[in-house]
């Protein structure tokens, strides 16, 4: 990991993995509609919702699950999360939120790179997945980023 000239640590280069698709996202060889982003992490909207404004937050380097993953980065993420979480409730009016990671394939992990689900949660909203209409995604991205 490499540190800035505050010795803060920060993304490292060499730590990203050819064929994952969050190293791609990281590499912008993907396209998504990120929403946050610090020298460590980086927080989108997931392209397969649980509900509306459901995101996701990933560290920079890779690492595939929390077995793997440094204190130090477990700790950024988690200080993502909340900054996100608040932001989600205050521009999405959510009732609650469910802070979720998944490890190891029998956890549901489909994604072997480390991240953390933030998934808003409505009193009157009872599916299983959500569909965003066209330009919903960008519109709920821009309601969440003038509040972060």
């Amino acid at each position: 990991m490499n540190t800035n000239d505050n010795n803060k640590a920060t993304h490292d280069e060499d730590n990203i993995v050819a064929d994952c698709l969050f190293c791609k996202v990281i590499r912008n060889e993907t396209p998504s509609t990120k929403i946050y982003e610090d020298d460590e992490t980086l927080a989108f909207l997931n392209i397969f919702p649980h509900t509306r404004g459901h995101m996701l937050i990933i560290p920079k380097n890779h690492h595939e699950n929390i077995y793997d993953l440094p204190v130090e980065t477990w700790c950024r993420m988690n200080i993502t999360a909340q900054k996100i979480a608040i932001a989600i409730k205050n521009a999405l009016s959510a009732d609650g939120i469910n802070v979720i990671m998944n490890n190891e394939r029998t956890a549901q992990q489909v994604i072997f790179h480390a991240h953390l689900h933030i998934i808003p949660r409505y009193n009157d909203f009872t599916e299983e997945k959500y569909e965003y209409t066209e330009n919903e995604m960008a519109d709920v991205a821009k309601e969440i980023q003038e509040v972060v």
